[in-house]
């Protein structure tokens, strides 16, 4: 049942995706509503999760947020260390010239799906109408998966067969993530230090990378509108889950 119920996340992600596609025309915004979703994802999914699930602390200050705060200086090294090779190759300081970075973000998206279906199928180790509200939370907010991982990357210069490539991977995990609790299963403390660290991770992506670019060539109120409508929609998103 879990794995039939991914097939909707499979769905959704897909469609995110394709919908990232079709408006490249309106690139900046596209990018605000990318940005926007992301810090909605963030701040009002992965982290209330984080913190729910790693509840530990480490000198007063819960483990979930020393790994949110990991993940943001592990992103910003990461891309300073690429910059810099590339610089040193007569590549320049631009990230968009460093494919590996909107491959790498990709891939933690692809990841974070993954656990999405190792989610749904706890959730329904627990019980049918619990499996259910799991579900459905996952399968709407796919949609701004799909959309993230094609947006980013594509962003960085990655061919278009990459991107589409990056999306079906993302579309796959959730399916391959339910079916994995057939055989096993992740702590619950492991599943929170993974979200927070995560999380760090794509706000960096989402405030450094991201809303800088949308609004680089177009400084426009629209692509504001954009931005707060993507955190808009999370924010409906997550009411409706709870």
């Amino acid at each position: 049942m879990a794995v039939f119920v991914a097939l909707g996340a499979f769905l959704m992600t897909l469609a995110g995706g394709w919908t990232a596609q079709r408006v490249t025309d309106r690139r900046h915004l596209v990018l605000g509503l990318a940005g926007g979703l992301m810090l909605g994802v963030v701040g009002l999914d992965l982290l209330p999760e984080a913190l729910e699930a790693a509840g530990r602390e480490v000198f007063g200050v819960p483990e979930a947020l020393l790994l949110f705060v990991a993940g943001f200086l592990l992103a910003h090294l990461v891309e300073r260390l690429l910059a810099a090779r590339r610089a040193a190759h007569g590549a320049g300081e631009d990230g968009h010239h460093a494919p590996e970075v909107g491959l790498t973000a990709a891939a933690a998206m692809v990841g974070h799906s993954a656990m999405d279906g190792v989610a749904i199928g706890a959730a329904f180790q627990v019980g049918g109408s619990m499996g259910v509200a799991v579900a459905l939370a996952v399968i709407a907010h796919d949609f701004a998966d799909g959309f993230n991982t094609y947006t980013l990357t594509s962003l960085y210069g990655n061919a278009r067969r990459r991107a589409v490539a990056m999306l079906v991977a993302d579309a796959c995990a959730p399916v391959l993530g339910a079916a994995s609790t057939l055989l096993f299963s992740i702590p619950e403390q492991a599943l929170g230090a993974y979200l927070g660290l995560f999380g760090g991770v794509l706000l960096y992506l989402a405030a450094a990378e991201i809303l800088p670019e949308a609004h680089h060539e177009h400084p426009a109120r629209s692509t504001l509108l954009c931005t707060v409508a993507g955190a808009g929609f999370i924010w409906l998103v997550v009411g409706i889950a709870e």
